[in-house]
């Protein structure tokens, strides 16, 4: 008779093996729109605790040293992508453009942790949605993109939702929101100018620029306003950095799961997410006015999405 090796003892399933066949296999074998609908709750909910977590900190701990710390964990945590690419990741052909582009995300990401710091959780998650209202703008400013009647009535809408949350009167601007809108307006210059390097530039060069240098311009004003933070402080801070790249993993999967136009709106789960845990850990409850803003201010980015996507199918 042949030779027969001597079986050997069953192993123990681990934990990893479980994983993927109780629960990635079963989530692989649903439709496209479900998958990506599911990745963007999961981003949604993971900004949203991030921006929880930067109002908590931020009683304590300057915005430049959260934001740099941010970027920091954030660049650690994609740099086996920078340096399997470097050097050639730096070439680009748009400097001046990638240094607007720092410039505008370090503002964005500034005015809107101050924002939230000061503001309750759902108003400056609803205001930040104001950012489509600006990418049509710019669009059509920068990148000579034209726009329908749709648009600019989505446009015109957007502002009378800014213009109720930020509530202009006798006691004048309530100059948090409007760091909360100069936020959803850098933003959107953010990816506009996104929208021009990328015609050029590798993902991994427009990547690589906003991952390194906004932590180094961030890194100054860091250390001038540096305080120790305690271990729980340090503990919310890298949180925040990595629920960031958690989100935005969610996301990139999002939308290469499920067509663009069919979850994007579940993006608004936001506006829940934020109203909860507002309510839960910051006795924060969204008033009247502001429901009213944030609901013209969703139809308004509703209707741009539409519009856009109705653009495309022409």
């Amino acid at each position: 008779p042949s030779f027969q090796p001597p079986r050997s003892p069953m192993r123990p399933r681990s934990a990893l093996f479980f994983w993927r066949t109780l629960v990635m296999a079963p989530f692989a074998a649903l439709p496209g729109n479900l998958r990506g609908t599911l990745w963007i709750l999961g981003a949604g909910l993971f900004f949203t605790v991030m921006m929880a977590l930067i109002k908590e900190a931020g009683e304590q701990i300057s915005v430049f040293q959260i934001l740099f710390l941010r970027q920091l964990t954030m660049t650690l945590a994609v740099s086996p992508v920078l340096v399997k690419n470097a050097p050639e990741i730096f070439y680009t052909r748009h400097l001046r453009l990638h240094a607007a582009r720092v410039i505008l995300a370090l503002v964005a990401m500034t005015a809107g942790f101050t924002a939230v710091i000061y503001l309750p959780l759902a108003d400056v998650t609803a205001l930040t949605f104001a950012k489509s209202i600006f990418v049509t703008i710019f669009a059509v400013w920068f990148l000579a993109e034209t726009a329908d009647r749709a648009r600019w009535l989505a446009v015109l809408l957007g502002f009378v939702g800014v213009l109720v949350m930020v509530k202009p009167g006798a006691a004048g601007l309530n100059i948090f929101a409007l760091l909360a809108v100069l936020s959803a307006a850098s933003a959107a210059g953010v990816m506009v100018l996104i929208r021009r390097i990328a015609q050029t530039d590798r993902p991994t060069t427009i990547l690589a620029y906003q991952a390194i240098f906004v932590g180094v311009v961030a890194a100054f004003p860091a250390f001038y306003f540096w305080t120790s933070p305690s271990p729980l402080e340090w503990a919310m801070m890298i949180a925040i950095g990595l629920l960031s790249v958690a989100g935005q993993y969610c996301n990139i999967q999002a939308f290469k799961a499920g067509e663009a136009s069919a979850i994007a709106p579940m993006d608004y789960s936001r506006l829940i997410y934020a109203t909860l845990i507002g309510w839960w850990i910051f006795a924060e409850l969204p008033n009247p006015t502001t429901v009213a803003g944030a609901a013209l201010i969703v139809v308004a980015s509703v209707i741009t999405m539409r519009s856009a996507r109705q653009s495309e199918t022409r």
